[in-house]
């Protein structure tokens, strides 16, 4: 079997295979548009897509090219199945509130449905029902619990016994007729349309900073400035914080895939445990030939055990159940996760009535991403959207949002504490070749990673955010803050944020 370490990283080769993109230009000169978009991801090219179709001038920027990042990276279930979590919003929110979710998705769902197939988009769009099931006899109460949820809300759904899987399960609860596609030949639809409706795209264009005026001014990595009536920030962590606090009240996961092809046949479906750790499992087409998509082992960005051996989990897991023939890809994402689970979408404070953001979408920003796109394009345009104020960002729930952002602070003092005070022990001339690691250089506590052809990278492992201590990603050989999920390469380049600066580098 292929060594893990020798796959490659992410899948980007076989999602691209059918979808040819144009390479956008760089912003080389000031512009002005009625509404910016930053970030090319499912949420900001749908909303910039809306807009375009209403006749609004609309431009998006990503600091690299349109839909190389989560999105490029998603497994793709369009589904209001979101894990165990209805009985958790009507103690939350209200029985109203939890059923105004579950529609927002299905809407969201419906659309995309009907977008495929009127257009005749060739994304192997494909109906599943969609499976939450626990192997253990403990979590049968939390499928108990959702079912009666699902029942109080209307939803269709009912506990089975024996779903389609080769191991034993205790129960699963159904949701009937969710799908998955592939996503980036469905967004080559958008993003041509978006176009064709004069609609704007500039890559390797990064905002660095906005100016709140009567119209928002943002200016780029390259000095020049976008003045826009709206600025629409779904760059998934919000590159600019507008006093809204939201490296508080958001925390990240990452969690892990494999495409494998199987000796035995995945029947079909689209599974979730509810267990720990979690499995998930859908079919997925790779080079026409049908693949598994095994997925799970979700834990903080930054901490827990060594990346690579959550590979080795989901390569064991298959192995025992479905045998493995070929691993074609691995890859890890990262989700955002508010305090009450539910998406922030709309003004980003209650002050800034023209700057928004949309982010917290946990694992579900396909569908949820859709369903952004329509609640921005109607409060931009000053529509009725039954969906505005269950998503508002300034809303804060008593239960359960302080107890988790004690919680949540709780965690981070824990983590700065703990990488300040960490004796280490390794030094930077004991690492192979393609190993990286926290060492002692100079008297310090530094990072470390010594490439394939030998050459080291050290920098500086104080995060430029909040002054945590980062730690080694073994699996997609980068630098991870555990506080606030910032993430940079072996070189100390911000790949994710809320960090601004990228670490000093300390061997030049």
């Amino acid at each position: 079997m292929t060594e893990l370490n020798k796959l490659p990283r992410n899948p980007e080769p076989y999602w691209r295979d059918s979808v040819t993109f144009s390479d956008f230009p760089q912003l080389k000169e000031d512009l002005k548009v009625e509404v910016l978009v930053v970030g090319g991801g499912i949420t900001g090219i749908t909303t910039a897509y809306f807009l375009a179709k209403e006749g609004v001038k609309t431009a998006i920027i990503d600091a690299g090219k349109i839909l190389h990042a989560t999105t490029g990276h998603t497994t793709a279930k369009i589904t209001a199945q979101h894990d165990v979590i209805y009985d958790e919003y009507i103690q939350h929110f209200g029985e109203e509130n939890a059923r105004l979710y579950y529609e927002a998705n299905m809407e969201a769902l419906t659309w995309i449905h009907n977008t495929v197939s009127t257009k005749q988009i060739e994304c192997d769009f494909s109906f599943q029902d969609a499976y939450l099931y626990s192997t253990s006899e403990v979590d049968i109460q939390k499928l108990e619990k959702e079912v009666q949820a699902y029942k109080q809300l209307g939803i269709k759904g009912d506990l089975v016994t024996k779903p389609n899987l080769p191991f034993e399960v205790k129960a699963a609860l159904v949701m009937e007729k969710q799908a998955q596609f592939h996503p980036l030949q469905y967004l080559k639809y958008l993003v041509d349309e978006f176009i064709r409706h004069g609609g704007v795209i500039f890559e390797n264009t990064t905002a660095l900073k906005v100016e709140e005026a009567d119209h928002p001014i943002v200016t780029t990595n390259q000095g020049f400035h976008i003045t826009c009536d709206h600025l629409v920030i779904a760059s998934h962590f919000p590159f600019y914080d507008g006093m809204g606090f939201y490296f508080t009240r958001l925390y990240a996961e990452r969690s892990y895939a494999l495409a494998v092809k199987t000796k035995k046949p995945f029947i079909g479906g689209m599974y979730l445990s509810i267990d720990k750790p979690t499995r998930s499992l859908r079919s997925v087409k790779v080079h026409g030939e049908n693949y598994l998509l095994v997925g799970g082992e979700s834990h903080k960005t930054g901490q827990g055990i060594p990346t690579i051996q959550h590979y080795e989990a989901l390569v064991a897991f298959t192995e025992e159940h479905y045998g493995i023939e070929k691993i074609a890809y691995r890859w890890s994402t990262q989700d955002l996760i508010t305090l009450d689970k539910m998406p922030y979408i709309g003004p980003i404070t209650s002050k800034k009535q023209k700057i928004y953001v949309a982010t917290g979408f946990r694992k579900w920003g396909m569908t949820t991403g859709t369903a952004a796109g329509m609640i921005l394009r109607d409060t931009i345009l000053q529509r009725e959207n039954p969906y505005i104020d269950l998503f508002h960002p300034a809303r804060f729930k008593s239960d359960p949002s302080i107890k988790h952002l004690i919680t949540q602070n709780v965690d981070v003092a824990k983590h700065l504490v703990k990488g300040k005070v960490e004796m280490v022990l390794r030094r930077a001339d004991e690492l192979q070749n393609d190993e990286g690691s926290v060492v002692a250089f100079q008297g310090r506590r530094a990072g470390a990673y010594r490439d394939e052809s030998g050459t080291l990278h050290i920098v500086d492992t104080t995060c430029t955010h909040l002054g945590c201590e980062v730690e080694w990603n073994e699996g997609e050989r980068t630098w991870d803050c555990p506080c606030h999920a910032s993430r940079f390469s072996i070189d100390g380049d911000v790949i994710e944020g809320p960090a601004e600066q990228p670490l000093k580098k300390l061997n030049e």
